[in-house]
């Protein structure tokens, strides 16, 4: 039996991943808070805002709130949390999504010739997804229930555009193994989940702008941010979900263990399978 209606907030849901997954949770019933900085059309390079995703959310079934948050912004973070405990009483899923991406991070070049400025990434991205899931946990704990998700990727374990964007999906990885030790006997989990590559906005720019680098990149190979929402509903009604917390799980192997398709019915594959990658196993030695 599925868990109805719930509370949910998915970070940096302006588009992309978090537009996606706010939109499938939203195709479940659940209340969606989507947050972002993107208030109006043309206030970012690419389209997209708060407002229309969470409009997207309620057609899909949901009930979607917009919240603007800068989640650099510490202060700013910890009042999305209060206004959502305030409105429901509640919080049943965070997704971590928020992700600050710096337009040279994908051009050529060896790291010491781009910018230093290029790890104001962790700052949402690592710093921003700590404070939320800071909150969160909070609340959850109180309830014993509830499940805290971070949105990562293979570069994690392999290099992909360099050493500021491998620490920052490292780092959600370890995020999620190390939260899940402190929050197990709150019956509260955590996990990180690897998306494969997604039909993005962004990512369709990048292969505009250089079709030959990313010619490897094919449709059937992809996957639709919506697909990485599906896994996670499925993943958080999964009688077994303690089992899982701490662990960083590639999305796509989820899809087959849930039997969930992409458009299509497409089955995105596993980077396990295509590249022999696969995310690393926390040490149960636990010091405190």
């Amino acid at each position: 039996m599925t868990k109805e209606n719930a509370v949910v907030i998915v970070t940096g849901a302006s588009r992309g991943a978090g537009r996606g997954i706010a939109i499938a949770l939203g195709s479940k019933g659940c209340t969606v808070y989507v947050t972002g900085r993107t208030q109006q059309s043309g206030e970012a390079a690419l389209p997209g805002t708060i407002y229309e995703t969470a409009n997207a959310v309620t057609e899909a079934g949901g009930t979607g709130h917009a919240v603007a948050v800068d989640h650099t912004d510490d202060t700013q973070i910890a009042n999305l949390f209060e206004l959502v405990l305030k409105e429901q009483g509640r919080l049943d899923i965070v997704v971590n999504n928020a992700f600050a991406a710096h337009e040279e991070m994908t051009t050529p070049g060896n790291f010491w010739e781009k910018p230093i400025a290029l790890i104001d990434m962790w700052q949402a991205g690592l710093r921003g997804a700590y404070v939320a899931s800071h909150h969160a946990a909070k609340i959850m704990a109180a309830q014993s229930s509830g499940l805290i998700a971070f949105t990562s990727a293979p570069g994690a374990r392999h290099y992909v555009f360099g050493p500021a964007y491998g620490v920052h999906k490292a780092g959600l990885d370890k995020m999620a193994a190390d939260m899940a030790v402190d929050l197990e006997p709150f019956k509260v989990a955590t996990t990180s989940i690897w998306m494969g590559a997604l039909m993005t906005e962004r990512l369709r720019a990048m292969i505009d702008a250089e079709p030959d680098k990313y010619a490897y990149l094919q449709p059937e190979t992809m996957e639709t941010p919506e697909f990485t929402g599906k896994i996670l509903w499925s993943l958080y009604n999964d009688p077994e979900l303690l089992e899982f917390s701490g662990r960083a799980l590639i999305g796509a192997e989820l899809g087959i263990k849930y039997g969930i398709t992409d458009i299509e019915g497409r089955q995105p594959p596993s980077y396990r399978d295509r590249y022999g990658v696969y995310p690393a196993e926390q040490h149960p030695f636990v010091i405190r």
